[in-house]
C-alpha cells in the first residue's frame, strides 16, 4: 500500500500520507513518509477553509452535475448533426414530410445562418479582391 501512495504522490505531483495501526492495541501506528510529514500534512488539512473540504458526496454531485451538463451539450449538438443530415439528405428533394415541426423551424434557422454566413464570406472576398485590385494598379 505505501508503495502504490508513493508512486500515486509522484504521478499526480500530490503530498500525501498513510497511517497504518497494526493489528493489537499495544503497537504504536506507522505513518508514511514520515511522522513529522503526516503531521505538518494533517495540520495543513485542518486549516484549508470549509469551502476547499469536499467529502465524497459533494464530490459526486459536482461531478453528476457537470457529467448532466455535458450530456445535455453532446444531446444539443447530436440533434443540430441529425438536422444537418437531414437537410443534406434532403437536399433538391420535397420529401420532408416526416420531419417534425419544431426540426423543420430549427432547420430552417441553421439554413438563414448558413446563407448568411456564405454572404459575409463572399463580401469579405469580394472586398479582398477589391483592394488587392486597386493596389496592383
Amino acid at each position: 500500500m505505501v508503495k502504490k501512495l508513493s508512486e500515486l504522490t509522484i504521478l499526480c505531483g500530490v503530498r500525501a500520507c498513510v497511517v497504518i495501526y497494526p493489528p493489537g492495541s499495544d503497537s504504536q501506528p506507522e505513518a508514511w513518509p514520515s511522522t513529522v510529514a503526516a503531521r505538518s500534512l494533517f495540520s495543513e488539512y485542518k486549516t484549508l477553509p470549509a469551502n476547499r473540504m469536499v467529502n465524497q458526496e459533494t464530490f459526486l454531485d459536482q461531478w453528476v452535475k457537470k457529467a448532466t451538463k455535458r450530456l445535455e451539450k453532446l444531446q444539443e449538438e447530436n440533434h443540430r448533426k441529425e438536422l444537418i443530415q437531414v437537410m443534406f439528405q434532403n437536399l433538391g428533394r420535397n420529401e420532408l414530410q416526416n420531419v417534425k415541426k419544431e426540426d423543420l423551424e430549427e432547420l430552417g434557422w441553421m439554413i438563414d445562418q448558413n446563407l448568411k454566413d456564405i454572404d459575409k464570406r463572399i463580401h469579405a472576398l469580394v472586398k479582398a479582391h477589391a483592394c488587392g485590385g486597386e493596389q496592383e494598379d
